[in-house]
């Protein structure tokens, strides 16, 4: 919620239902009338705990019949959690990715890596030396390029992947890249992370920490 205005695909849709309730519609199919809002959780918390939140969506639908679900926030994470890894889980049965230290190096190095990832609890030196063969790959050796480091372990992705100890993944398709980027964009800006990629999600509402309009009605 800000007074800038950005792309559905950049925005978090609540909807609102018939007696007055307010839940996250993360994939925007459900009926009704919804407001897209783009700003961090930390935001979005800090206004519903001052009742900001509650007061705007009152001003946006018209109505005083307004009741926000308690953690708000927090459901709008673990449900953007949920829809990335569940993507990574359905690319990853399509064939569209691979795991292991060696086999990423060797993918990474022929230039076949289109997106590389890495787990929270990922190493530096592990990570590092993923990072360089990706650059190698990509003829970037000496620039700064390397791979997304997740907000979750490795525990997470080896269970959304069906593997044991996934460490790193990368992705060779780039049309699944970008599915994947798509859902892990918007999460990683919902989460205020500072590795989130400027193109992918609610940058372009960025609010700095205030709520003063809602982004679209519909």
């Amino acid at each position: 919620m800000s007074g800038e205005h950005g792309t559905r695909a950049q925005l978090i849709r609540l909807a609102l239902g018939p007696d007055g309730s307010i839940a996250p519609d993360l994939f925007a199919k459900a009926p009704g009338r919804g407001a897209w809002i783009g700003v961090s959780g930390a935001e979005l918390t800090k206004a519903q705990e001052k009742g900001k939140l509650a007061g705007l969506l009152r001003r946006a639908f018209k109505t005083d019949k307004i009741d926000i679900i308690d953690d708000l926030s927090g459901r709008i994470d673990r449900g953007l959690e949920k829809a990335f890894l569940d993507r990574l889980g359905l690319e990853a049965r399509a064939g569209h990715l691979i795991l292991g230290a060696e086999k990423i190096d060797s993918a990474s190095r022929s230039g076949q890596v289109r997106l590389l990832l890495h787990a929270a609890d990922a190493s530096a030196d592990g990570s590092g030396k993923r990072d360089q063969a990706w650059r190698v790959g990509e003829d970037a050796e000496g620039t700064g390029k390397g791979g997304l480091k997740l907000p979750v372990d490795r525990d997470a992705l080896s269970a959304a992947l069906g593997r044991s100890n996934a460490v790193h993944v990368a992705l060779i398709d780039q049309k699944a890249a970008d599915r994947v980027m798509h859902h892990l964009g918007r999460w990683l800006n919902f989460k205020g992370c500072s590795n989130a990629p400027l193109d992918s999600a609610a940058s372009v509402a960025d609010v700095r920490g205030h709520i003063s309009d809602v982004s679209a009605i519909d």
